[in-house]
C-alpha cells in the first residue's frame, strides 16, 4: 500500500451522477462446471439521453476476476482493438447506437472464490452473494443499484450433482438435456438492481408450505437446506408465514410473486440476503431444534426471516439510488423487524435489547475512527459501511418519524412512499419528503440526522414552582464528540417524558398551552436550548425522561442515587425502570473502579443493594424483564464512560460487585433457582422462555460464590443442569458457568458437549464461542490453542467469528491483557483472513478501533499491530480503509 498508485481512493456522495447507459432487460445463461463456469449475458441497453444524448461517453462496465471469451453488439463481434479490460472495468471504445444489445461470454471459477462474494461454492453447492458489488464477479455489468432491469436466468448443470437449480422470480421452464445435464429457466417480472440477483444450485432438500394472501392468492413457500438439516426448518417456515401476515396487517403490503424461497448455506458473510423471491440465508438464521438452538436463537431466526421478507417492499420494490443511501432500506427495514419482533414477543424486552446494542456498539462507533452519519459522505470499500450506524441508528431515525407522527401518521407516510416510488431507486430525502407531504409537516431539520455524525448529548434541568404548581424542564443539546462535526446544527429530538409522584404514580399534568392533561408527553426539541412548562403539578415530581428511549442520545442530567433507586423501583415504563437500574449500577461500578485505582477499600453501595433486592423480590415482573434488570452493565459499556480505559480496574470492580451480590443474596439465589427448575418437558411458550432466562440469571450469580470445603455450589448445580438438560438454552447456561472455572467439571462438560455435537456446525460454533468468552486468566492460551483445533476453519465465517471475533470483541479483559498477546494474535488472524475473505477480516480488525483510549503501554502495543497490518503487501481495500482511519 506504500505505492501511491495502489493506495485505494475514496468515492464521494457529492460526485453522484446517473449512468451514461441504462439496462432494460438481462438474459443470463449459466453453464455450471467443476473446473470453470461459463456465463453468457444478453443485455438490452440504451443511452441515457439526459446526460449522454450524443453518445460521446464510452460504455464502461464493471467486472472483477472475469476471463472474457467474447463480446458482441447487435450480434456483431467486437474487434479486439475497440474494447479494453483491466482489473475492474471493461471499456467499449466506439460510439454505440441509441439502443443496442450487448452480449458477453465470460469464464469464472466459483470453486476458488473464498471471498464468498459473487458466485461461489459452499459445501459443494453453488451460491451467490451480490450485495453490495458482487455481481461484477459474475459478468460484465453496470453493477450499481440505480440500474434496474428485468431478469431472466437459465441454469445448466449436472443433474445428479445439482438436482436443484434456483434463481429469482417464477420458474417457467425445466427440461432434461439428455447428456446428464438439465436446464431450468427463471423469469422475474419485477425491475431490480444487480445486487438482488441470486442463483443457487445443489443437492438440497425442501420443506414446503403456503400462504394465502389477503387478496386470496396462494403463494408457495419453500425452504431449501442440505438434506441432513431438513428436520430443523419448521420454526423458519412458521416465522416466514408470521412475517407475511404481519406485513399485510400492519402496513397493508402483500407479497407479489407466486413463490417465495429461502436457501440456507453454511458459508456466508452476512446473516441473510433479501434477493427478490430467493433469499439466501446463513444457516445460523434458519436451522433450529430445541436440542441445538437456544431461545435467543429462535428469536433471532424469527427476526432475521422477518427482516429479509420485509425487504421485499422496503429495499426491493423501492431500492437505493446509490450505496450512500443504504440506510434508506436497511434502517427502515430494521425498524420494521424490530416492530415485528416486539409484537411477536415482549415489546419491553425487545426495546431494551435493541438499545443495549445501540449504546455498546453504535455509540462506540460514534466516538471512534469509523464514525460516520447514517448517510455517509464517502467510502473506500462499500462493504465497510454495513455498520451499526447505518442499520441500528438508521432504525432509530425511522423511529423518530414514528414517534413524531404516531402510528396513523407513519402509515400514511409509508403508503405515500410506496405510491410515489414503487419500482424506482430513490434517496433518503425522497423518504423524508413522503413522510412530510403525507402529514403536511416540515421535516427539513430531520435531514441533520442523515448528515451529522456523532451521538447527541441532551442536558436536562428541572425547576419546580410550588406556588404556581408548575414544573419547567430546561433542555440543551450539543454534540458529545465536539470535534467530529464542523458547523454543527441542532437536531430534532423527540423526548418522551412522564412525571412521577411521591408514591411512584404517574401524574396527570398539562403541557404549556395544551388543553388536556396527560401522564405522558412527547417534547419536540428543535433548538440548542429550549424550555417546556407543565401545569397542575401539585408537588415536586420525579422526572422519567426519554421513555422507551425516544431518541438515540446520551442523557446528561444531575440525578442522585436516591432518585435512580426510586425510578428503578417505581417507573411504570419498563424500559426506564431498567435504564434507571443500569445508570445506578454504572455509577456504582465506576466509583468502585476509581477506588481500585486509588487503592481504597471496596464496599458496595447500600442503596444500590437495596434497589437490587427490590427487583429480585418483585413478583410482578416477568422472568425475562427481571433477568435484564438484574444483569450488571458489561465491561465494554462501562469502558465507554472512561477517557482512558483501565480494563483491569473495571474488571476487578465488576467482579467485586457480582461476588458481593452473589454472597449477600445467596439463599435468595438458591431459592429462586430451585423454584424455576422445570419438571415438565421442554416448551418454547413465553412463560417457559421467561422461566429459563431468570433461572440462567440465578445460576450465573451462583457461579460467583466462593469455594467452600473443596465444593462450589454453583459448579455443582451447573453440572447437574448440564447433564439433565433437554434443550440448548439450559445446556448453554450451565456450560457458560462451567467454562469460567478451570477444573475437572469444566473439562468433562466441554468434552461431552464436543463429542455429542461435533457433527453439528452451528452447535460446535457455540463450543468455540463459550471458550473464547470465558472469564479466567488462562483464556488467551486456550484461544491460541483453539485456533489450531482441527475443527477451526478460516474459510467458514461463522467458525472464524465464533472464536476470533468473540475473543477480540466480547472478551475485553483478556483480549487487552498487558502482555499484548491478544493484539498480536488478532493481527495474525486478520492478515491470514484478508488473503481469503477481506469482508470478514475487516469486521474483526475493528476491535482495534478504540486503541487511542487505552493507557500508554496498550496504545503502543495496538498501534504496532495496526502498523504491521497496513504495511502488509497486497492488503485489501476493506482492511486498508479501517486500519488507515484508525491510525489517523
Amino acid at each position: 500500500m506504500k505505492d501511491q498508485e495502489k493506495t485505494p481512493h475514496s468515492i464521494y456522495r457529492k460526485d453522484y451522477q446517473a449512468p451514461y447507459y441504462w439496462i432494460d432487460a438481462v438474459d443470463l445463461t449459466f453453464e455450471l462446471g467443476e473446473d470453470a463456469t461459463r456465463v453468457r449475458a444478453r443485455l438490452q441497453m440504451r443511452r441515457n439521453l439526459e446526460n449522454n444524448r450524443s453518445g460521446g461517453h464510452n460504455l464502461v462496465l464493471h467486472g472483477e476476476q472475469l476471463k472474457t471469451l467474447s463480446l458482441k453488439v447487435n450480434d456483431n463481434a467486437l474487434a479486439a482493438d475497440i474494447w479494453q479490460a483491466d482489473e475492474e472495468n471493461l471499456t467499449v471504445l466506439t460510439q454505440l447506437p441509441e439502443q443496442f444489445v450487448l452480449e458477453s461470454e465470460v469464464e469464472i471459477y466459483p470453486q476458488n472464490n473464498t471471498s464468498l462474494d459473487g458466485l461461489y461454492q459452499s459445501s459443494g453447492n453453488f451460491c451467490t452473494q451480490c450485495e453490495a458489488e458482487g455481481f461484477r464477479r459474475i459478468t460484465w455489468f453496470l453493477d450499481r443499484p440505480d440500474v434496474m432491469a428485468r431478469y431472466s436466468s437459465t441454469i445448466i448443470a449436472d443433474q445428479k450433482k445439482y438436482p436443484v437449480l434456483l434463481s429469482n422470480g417464477n420458474r417457467c421452464e425445466q427440461r432434461d438435456l439428455g447428456d446428464g445435464r438439465h436446464l431450468v429457466r427463471w423469469e422475474d417480472p419485477f425491475l431490480k438492481p444487480s445486487y438482488l440477483f441470486a442463483l443457487v444450485a445443489g443437492n438440497l432438500a425442501c420443506l414446503d408450505g403456503e400462504f394465502i394472501t389477503r387478496s386470496g392468492r396462494k403463494v408457495r413457500l419453500e425452504i431449501w437446506v442440505e438434506p441432513q438439516n431438513i428436520e430443523q426448518c419448521e420454526h423458519a417456515l412458521r416465522s416466514l408465514q408470521q412475517s407475511m401476515k404481519w406485513d399485510e396487517e400492519r402496513f397493508g403490503l402483500e407479497y407479489d410473486l407466486d413463490i417465495y424461497m429461502i436457501v440456507a448455506v453454511s458459508d456466508f458473510n452476512m446473516g441473510a440476503m433479501e434477493n427478490k423471491g430467493l433469499n439466501v440465508f446463513n444457516t445460523k438464521y434458519v436451522l433450529s431444534s430445541p436440542e441445538t438452538a437456544t431461545d435467543k436463537d429462535y428469536e433471532d431466526i424469527q427476526g432475521v426471516i422477518g427482516h429479509e421478507y420485509f425487504h421485499n417492499w422496503t429495499g426491493n420494490r423501492v431500492t437505493c439510488r446509490d450505496w450512500f443511501q443504504l440506510t434508506l432500506k436497511e434502517g427502515l427495514t430494521v425498524f420494521r423487524d424490530e416492530q415485528f419482533s416486539a409484537d411477536m414477543g415482549s415489546a419491553a424486552v425487545k426495546r431494551i435489547e435493541d438499545v443495549k446494542i445501540l449504546r455498546t456498539a453504535q455509540f462506540d462507533e460514534d466516538r471512534g475512527p469509523m464514525a460516520h452519519p447514517i448517510r455517509p459522505d464517502s467510502y473506500i470499500e462499500m462493504n465497510n459501511f454495513y455498520t451499526v450506524t447505518v442499520y441500528n441508528k438508521g432504525a432509530e431515525i425511522i423511529r423518530l418519524y414514528h414517534t413524531l407522527l404516531g402510528e396513523a401518521g407513519f402509515r400514511k407516510g409509508m403508503d405515500l412512499y410506496f405510491q410515489r416510488f414503487d419500482g424506482q431507486a430513490v434517496t433518503c430525502d425522497d423518504f423524508r419528503m413522503a413522510m412530510a407531504d403525507a402529514n403536511d409537516e416540515d421535516f427539513t431539520q430531520l435531514e441533520r440526522w442523515y448528515d451529522q455524525a456523532g451521538t447527541p448529548l441532551l442536558h436536562i434541568d428541572m425547576e419546580y414552582d410550588a406556588e404556581a404548581k408548575s414544573c419547567t424542564l430546561h433542555l440543551q443539546q450539543s454534540q458529545s464528540t465536539p470535534d467530529l462535526v464542523k458547523n454543527w446544527q441542532p437536531w430534532v429530538i423527540p423526548v418522551r417524558i412522564g412525571l412521577l409522584g411521591e408514591q411512584g404514580e404517574d401524574l396527570l399534568c398539562r403541557l404549556d398551552d395544551t388543553p388536556d392533561a396527560k401522564t405522558e408527553h412527547v417534547l419536540k426539541v428543535t433548538q440548542e436550548k429550549q424550555s417546556f412548562r407543565f401545569h397542575e403539578v401539585n408537588a415536586r415530581p420525579v422526572l422519567s425522561p426519554l421513555r422507551r428511549f425516544s431518541a438515540p442520545v446520551k442523557l446528561d442530567m444531575q440525578r442522585d442515587r436516591e432518585e435512580m433507586a426510586f425510578l428503578m423501583a417505581h417507573d411504570s415504563d419498563h424500559f426506564n425502570r431498567w435504564d434507571a437500574g443500569q445508570t445506578l449500577a454504572q455509577d456504582v461500578l465506576l466509583d468502585l473502579t476509581a477506588d481500585i485505582q486509588a487503592r481504597r477499600e471496596l464496599s458496595l453501595d447500600s442503596l444500590f443493594v437495596s434497589g437490587f433486592e427490590k427487583i429480585l423480590h418483585d413478583t410482578h415482573l416477568d422472568g425475562a424483564i427481571k433477568a435484564l434488570m438484574l444483569t450488571l452493565p458489561n465491561e465494554h459499556l462501562l469502558s465507554l464512560q472512561m477517557q482512558e480505559i483501565d480494563m483491569d480496574a473495571l474488571h476487578t470492580a465488576r467482579e467485586f460487585a457480582l461476588s458481593t451480590l452473589a454472597q449477600h443474596f445467596k439463599q435468595q439465589w438458591l431459592d429462586l433457582y430451585h423454584s424455576l427448575r422445570s419438571t415438565t418437558p421442554y416448551s418454547n411458550d413465553k412463560n417457559a422462555i421467561n422461566r429459563r432466562r431468570l433461572q440462567a440469571c440465578a445460576l450465573e450469580f451462583l457461579g460467583y460464590l466462593p469455594h467452600t470445603d473443596h465444593q462450589h455450589i454453583g459448579i455443582q448445580l451447573a453440572e447437574e443442569q448440564f447433564q439433565a438438560a433437554d434443550n440448548m438454552s439450559d445446556a448453554e447456561a450451565a456450560l457458560k458457568l462451567l467454562v469460567n472455572h478451570p477444573g475437572p467439571a469444566r473439562d468433562k462438560a466441554l468434552s461431552d458437549f464436543y463429542k455429542r455435537w461435533k457433527h453439528e456446525p452451528l452447535v460446535l460454533d457455540k463450543w468455540f464461542t463459550l471458550q473464547a468468552s470465558a472469564n479466567h486468566p488462562g483464556v488467551v492460551d486456550e484461544v491460541l490453542a483453539l485456533a489450531q483445533h482441527p475443527d477451526f476453519s478460516m474459510k467458514n465465517p461463522n467458525r472464524f467469528r465464533s472464536l476470533i471475533n468473540i475473543f477480540s470483541a466480547k472478551n475485553p479483559t483478556y483480549f487487552h491483557a498487558k502482555d499484548g498477546r491478544g493484539y498480536q494474535f488478532l493481527a495474525e488472524q486478520v492478515l491470514a483472513m484478508d488473503a481469503l475473505n477481506p469482508q470478514t477480516a475487516a469486521r474483526v480488525v475493528s476491535a482495534f478501533n478504540q486503541w487511542k483510549h487505552y493507557d500508554v503501554a496498550r496504545r503502543a502495543l495496538m498501534q504496532a499491530q495496526l502498523k504491521r497490518i497496513i504495511a502488509s503487501p497486497g492488503l485489501s481495500k476493506d482492511v486498508y480503509e479501517i486500519v488507515s482511519r484508525s491510525l489517523g
